[in-house]
């Protein structure tokens, strides 16, 4: 009964959103008050009914109910409950649905929260975000249903993919496509600013907390799958421009520069048919990704979906949003009023030149992703598109980026004084310097950009430090004038210092994971030793272990430093007992400067086993980094400019004629 109260429940979603995407434009159009409130029931009472179609499914997850059909192909009643949970959204029916949900949810939160939205505007964005919602809700239902039954119900399932059976799958693929979803609301402001024909920095001011928090998702998302990667798959690498984790990728580089476009607009009231455009693009990548995980087109351990019916349905999908949105920018664009103008050395044009050059590295991504494809369909043979390809198209352009980013910010608004922020930067350019000699030396000229990653990592963290510094007058003023600063600063700053650090430092990581990584592989039995580095592993012994679901060898290693221990890894290789697949789960011991990184492979039968010994330079950076994006994005959120929103300027009453 449950499983048919939610299969109705997004029946009743959909007549929802039917109703919210027409009946509020009409009356937005016509200035009927009434038809243009009815967007906010619709879309909080919309998102109630999905939330209660995925909760019937979870709970069909939890109960083993092998009579629906995803239940019976991704789980087992020997699986752990919290996997039986996270199973809900493991594979494609049920994650297409925590996409719907997600998407409404966004609805709900601008229905409730935006009421200092001018009125058109508000039904207006709440239509176009329902409109979205329609056509993935009959996706869902026509092409996915998750409420499928199987009868008669069998006894027992199949279980879920081992590789899924990870904490991992609990919080990546959430957190994932609330950074995918979320710039569908970018999107549905920027839809609605275009039918309206109005785009000012209070505009501006309502999309961007909706950005940061897409934004500040998908790379908490990207960060999570990387680390899952890192220690589930036993290759000892977290990132391999696979099609699916280049999908996600594309957004986020959108996502980067329209937030940086979108100040613009707020502070200068320029850039606006530009902006409008990057939200418009931002949100078509997220589409993009969409088609290429759930299509079948590429092949992929991320990879949903191999049914051409999905793919074809998701493209038509993408084809209406996109192509009648970019329609309605060619035709309503060019009566925007022009913004401020600014000097060709600005802070505004800094932030152009930034977002140019993040659109470059997309189209970079977009291509190496695709060209396989494209000569698949054409029949023009196999091409391979692999690290190498991204290696020297897209370091190369992030480099000049980065350095853009650590002086941007030093430029006035309107007009700025190149050579004094070059001057303030001095400190920086040292630094920058000493890390690409230091990058040289450690790998007597092998990898030549690994001197130039480590340079730019220092220039920007350094700069970073150097814009805050100067902010509150750091050592240029007394302690208490210097405080005072610190303590009014809005948190918005703050948190773009965090987020410009944290790629500092994540780029720092990056550089030396892909630049020094030390790797061993060789047989081994008990008592054998091998040393990489300054660190030595001994097998101690290799034991059987069981856990819920699967059994394991268990390997020991002593890892010793200076003939002292100093730690203990214990990797291991299971088995799961229901589906016969071996997986890894690679033991890993955190220092400052890197990881020591240990995976037991298969067993020869005569007392030996192959194994895989890793040396990570900076790894850790990496995560660190990335926390610290978070940490900014979370930080300017907080910011009580963007809670509050751009006030709703009503026209002043005039006095009446005597």
């Amino acid at each position: 009964m449950i499983i048919e109260l939610g299969h109705y429940a997004l029946v009743l979603a959909l007549v929802l959103a039917v109703a919210q995407a027409i009946l509020p434009l009409i009356g937005a159009q016509r200035g009927i008050r009434a038809w243009m409130a009815l967007a906010k029931p619709a879309a909080i009472g919309q998102f109630a009914f999905l939330l209660l179609s995925f909760l019937a499914l979870v709970y069909a997850f939890v109960v083993s109910d092998f009579s629906v059909a995803v239940v019976y192909m991704h789980s087992h009643s020997a699986t752990p409950v919290i996997y039986k949970i996270a199973a809900a959204w493991g594979q494609h029916e049920g994650s297409l649905l925590l996409w719907v949900v997600i998407l409404a949810f966004f609805g709900a939160l601008v229905a409730i929260f935006g009421d200092n939205l001018p009125p058109r505007l508000k039904a207006r964005t709440l239509a176009v975000q329902a409109m979205i919602g329609i056509a993935f809700i009959l996706f869902t239902l026509l092409t996915s249903n998750p409420f499928e039954r199987i009868n008669p119900a069998p006894f027992e399932g199949e279980e879920l993919n081992p590789l899924l059976q990870d904490p991992g799958l609990a919080f990546h693929p959430p957190m994932l496509y609330v950074g995918y979803v979320g710039f569908s609301m970018a999107f549905s402001f920027a839809v609605a600013a275009l039918i309206e024909g109005k785009i000012d920095a209070a505009w501006a001011r309502w999309v961007r907390p909706w950005t940061l928090l897409s934004w500040t998702c998908l790379t908490g998302g990207i960060a999570l799958g990387a680390r899952w990667a890192y220690y589930e798959l036993g290759w000892g690498g977290w990132w391999f421009w696979d099609p699916v984790e280049n999908a996600s990728f594309m957004p986020w580089l959108m996502g980067t520069a329209l937030l940086h476009s979108a100040i613009v607009v707020e502070k200068r009231d320029a850039l606006k048919a530009w902006t409008l455009l990057l939200a418009i693009l931002t949100f078509g990548f997220s589409l993009l990704g969409t088609f290429l995980v759930r299509s079948g087109v590429i092949t992929s351990v991320h990879a949903f979906a191999q049914d051409p019916a999905r793919g074809v349905f998701i493209l038509g999908i993408l084809a209406l949003a996109l192509g009648g949105a970019l329609t309605l920018f060619t035709w309503r664009a060019p009566m925007l009023k022009p913004g401020g103008m600014f000097a060709p050395v600005s802070r505004e044009a800094a932030l152009m030149l930034n977002n140019l050059l993040i659109g470059t590295l997309t189209f970079t991504v977009l291509l190496g992703t695709l060209l396989p494809l494209i000569f698949d369909v054409f029949d023009a043979g196999d091409v391979s598109v692999g690290p190498p390809y991204f290696k020297w198209t897209f370091i190369p352009i992030s480099l000049p980026l980065l350095i853009l980013a650590g002086v941007g910010p030093l430029l006035g608004w309107k007009r700025g004084d190149l050579q004094g922020a070059f001057q303030r930067l001095w400190g920086a350019g040292a630094l920058a310097l000493a890390g690409l000699v230091f990058g040289f030396w450690v790998d007597f000229g092998k990898e030549i950009l690994a001197g130039f990653g480590i340079a730019v990592g220092l220039w920007l963290l350094a700069a970073t430090f150097v814009e805050w510094a100067e902010r509150i007058r750091l050592f240029r003023t007394d302690l208490a004038e210097s405080w005072r600063r610190f303590t009014h600063l809005p948190r918005a700053a703050y948190g773009m210092s965090l987020a410009h650090a944290g790629l500092a430092v994540t780029i720092i990581g990056i550089t030396g994971s892909a630049a020094w990584k030390s790797e061993e592989v060789r047989q081994m039995r008990p008592g054998d030793t091998v040393v990489i580095g300054d660190f030595s592993y001994r097998l101690e012994r290799v034991n059987g272990v069981r856990g819920e679901n699967y059994i394991a060898e268990q390997a020991h290693f002593a890892v010793l430093k200076d003939g002292e221990i100093y730690t203990n890894l214990y990797p291991e290789r299971r088995q799961y007992m229901v589906q016969p697949m071996p997986t890894t789960e690679a033991a890993i011991e955190s220092h400052v400067f890197g990881d020591l990184y240990a995976v037991i492979g298969e067993g020869d039968g005569k007392g030996a086993w192959t194994v895989r010994i890793y040396e990570e330079p900076l790894v850790p950076w990496i995560w660190t980094g990335s926390i610290l994006m978070v940490l900014g994005g979370i930080v300017s959120m907080s910011d009580r400019r963007y809670r509050v929103g751009a006030p709703n300027r009503q026209p002043v009453a005039q006095p009446a004629k005597a």
